[in-house]
Protein backbone atom coordinates (compact mmCIF):
# COMPACT_ATOMS: atom_id res chain seq x y z
CA UNK A 1 0.00 0.00 0.00
CA UNK A 2 1.73 3.14 -0.79
CA UNK A 3 0.24 6.84 0.81
CA UNK A 4 0.04 9.58 -0.90
CA UNK A 5 1.39 12.57 0.31
CA UNK A 6 -1.96 14.31 1.17
CA UNK A 7 -2.64 11.04 3.96
CA UNK A 8 1.05 11.55 5.02
CA UNK A 9 0.19 15.49 5.20
CA UNK A 10 -2.94 14.74 7.33
CA UNK A 11 -1.33 12.75 9.89
CA UNK A 12 0.92 14.65 10.82
CA UNK A 13 -1.71 18.05 10.80
CA UNK A 14 -3.34 15.98 12.88
CA UNK A 15 -0.68 14.58 15.32
CA UNK A 16 0.56 18.03 15.45
CA UNK A 17 -2.74 19.57 16.50
CA UNK A 18 -3.52 16.53 19.12
CA UNK A 19 -0.02 17.28 20.66
CA UNK A 20 -0.13 20.83 20.86
CA UNK A 21 -3.90 20.80 22.54
CA UNK A 22 -2.64 18.62 24.91
CA UNK A 23 0.46 19.72 25.93
CA UNK A 24 -1.18 23.44 26.31
CA UNK A 25 -3.66 22.66 28.55
CA UNK A 26 -1.04 20.11 30.65
CA UNK A 27 1.34 23.22 30.83
CA UNK A 28 -1.04 25.96 30.98
CA UNK A 29 0.17 28.10 28.10
CA UNK A 30 -1.34 29.14 24.86
CA UNK A 31 -1.84 26.75 21.99
CA UNK A 32 0.57 29.13 19.72
CA UNK A 33 2.95 28.95 22.58
CA UNK A 34 2.99 25.00 22.68
CA UNK A 35 2.80 24.94 19.37
CA UNK A 36 6.03 26.92 18.94
CA UNK A 37 7.82 25.02 21.66
CA UNK A 38 6.97 21.54 19.23
CA UNK A 39 8.36 22.95 15.82
CA UNK A 40 11.53 23.70 17.95
CA UNK A 41 12.07 20.01 18.57
CA UNK A 42 13.65 16.74 17.20
CA UNK A 43 10.55 15.04 18.04
CA UNK A 44 8.39 17.56 15.55
CA UNK A 45 11.80 17.21 12.64
CA UNK A 46 11.11 13.40 13.00
CA UNK A 47 7.03 13.91 12.53
CA UNK A 48 7.28 16.08 9.61
CA UNK A 49 9.96 13.46 7.96
CA UNK A 50 7.41 11.02 6.12
CA UNK A 51 10.30 8.46 5.91
CA UNK A 52 10.60 7.77 9.82
CA UNK A 53 6.89 6.54 9.50
CA UNK A 54 6.40 8.38 12.81
CA UNK A 55 3.00 9.74 11.44
CA UNK A 56 1.80 6.25 11.56
CA UNK A 57 2.13 6.41 15.56
CA UNK A 58 -0.87 7.71 18.36
CA UNK A 59 -0.51 11.02 19.37
CA UNK A 60 0.40 9.77 22.57
CA UNK A 61 3.28 8.09 21.60
CA UNK A 62 4.55 10.95 19.72
CA UNK A 63 3.00 12.98 22.82
CA UNK A 64 5.79 10.94 24.79
CA UNK A 65 8.61 11.35 22.78
CA UNK A 66 7.76 15.27 23.30
CA UNK A 67 8.06 15.19 27.18
CA UNK A 68 11.60 12.49 27.20
CA UNK A 69 13.08 15.18 24.94
CA UNK A 70 11.78 18.25 26.65
CA UNK A 71 12.95 16.48 29.80
CA UNK A 72 16.37 16.33 28.26
CA UNK A 73 16.00 12.45 28.41
CA UNK A 74 17.14 11.47 25.54
CA UNK A 75 17.89 7.88 26.56
CA UNK A 76 14.61 7.78 27.08
CA UNK A 77 13.39 9.56 23.88
CA UNK A 78 14.92 7.19 21.76
CA UNK A 79 13.20 4.30 23.47
CA UNK A 80 9.87 5.51 22.85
Amino acid sequence: MTLSIEIIRYSIDTLTAEIVERYAKNNDISLTDALKLFMKTKTFDLLCDSESFLFLESAEYVYDMLEAEIEENMERWLEV
